[in-house]
């Protein structure tokens, strides 16, 4: 891709959706998605240049890039159309990706993301992520908290740990940096595809973010997973991949509301709590 190979891996079949990761991870962190969602999808994963078993780019690292890689990968693989699913960083690479290439994209699913970074607690983790990511020493502190961070058992740890170790600093860095200097959301309203924002209840930096989102985004549905923090691909695996399930399925109603489909999703999600926690499991959806 742009001369650079990148390492992937595709299960199952049927409607097919690739899968971004964050910084410092790789394709591992949607393990459990490709075990628990290849059997309704195609789900396709791939390390980000400078990333797992990805080379290292020549050319420095911008979301442009990344979003030029995912659409010759799709070119590669002979795919027309996808759903589009990023993780934290990734789910900015999800919006740029649809503002870039909207004909290639099915509609895109958001998970702990955002269109910009504001607030003054996320800068400034990822200002000394940038600073730890230019030393080789402080580079592996930050691999072990960031997979740790993110793991939910050792075993997953250990997977998680041992993908990254190859990630290289010159391809990481930019990755983080843009992230501090990203901003699409005057471009929001220029997205016509569906979008499933995806968030942790105690994720409580990003609820600003959701927000922002699903104010500015014309076809969004949000979603809070009740307990569940900002590494949800990982700790809520189940959770998420029934909301991704739940909500392609309901695309295929052109007749319904799209608020009515949202609540009848969360419903299905949450029977015993519905109806007297239901601000704790979602947002006011419009």
């Amino acid at each position: 891709m742009n001369g650079t190979k990148l390492n992937y891996e595709i299960t199952g079949t049927g409607t097919p959706i690739v899968f971004i990761h964050p910084p410092l991870l790789t394709l591992q962190t949607f393990a459990y998605q490709r075990e628990q969602l290849s059997d309704h999808f195609q789900v396709i994963t791939f390390d980000i240049r400078g990333h797992g078993a990805s080379k290292s780019s020549e050319r420095t690292l911008s979301y442009a890039l990344i979003v030029e890689d995912v659409r010759q990968l799709l070119d590669f693989l002979g795919i027309e159309k996808v759903f589009l699913c990023g993780y934290s960083t990734g789910g900015s690479l999800v919006l740029e990706a649809l503002l870039t290439y909207p004909k290639r994209f099915l509609g895109g699913i958001v998970v702990s993301g955002m269109s910009e970074l504001t607030d003054p607690y996320n800068k400034g983790r990822v200002w000394l992520a940038v600073q730890m990511a230019g030393s080789g020493l402080f580079m592996n502190v930050l691999k072990k908290a960031i997979t740790f961070g993110n793991a939910d058992n050792a075993s997953t740890y250990h997977e998680l740990y041992q993908s990254s170790v190859s990630d290289d600093a010159k391809n990481v860095k930019p990755y983080f940096e843009q992230s501090m200097i990203y901003n699409c959301t005057r471009r929001l309203r220029g997205i016509q595809l569906p979008i499933l924002l995806i968030f942790g209840q105690k994720d409580r930096a990003f609820h600003r973010y959701a927000n922002i989102l699903h104010e500015e985004l014309p076809h969004s549905s949000l979603y809070f997973i009740k307990d569940a923090k900002h590494q949800i691909p990982l700790k809520n695996p189940s959770k998420m991949n029934d909301l991704i399930r739940l909500w392609v399925d309901s695309l295929e109603d052109n007749q319904t509301q799209r608020v009515l489909l949202d609540l009848a999703i969360a419903k299905k999600l949450n029977p015993a709590m519905y109806g007297e926690d239901i601000q704790e499991s979602q947002l006011p959806l419009h």
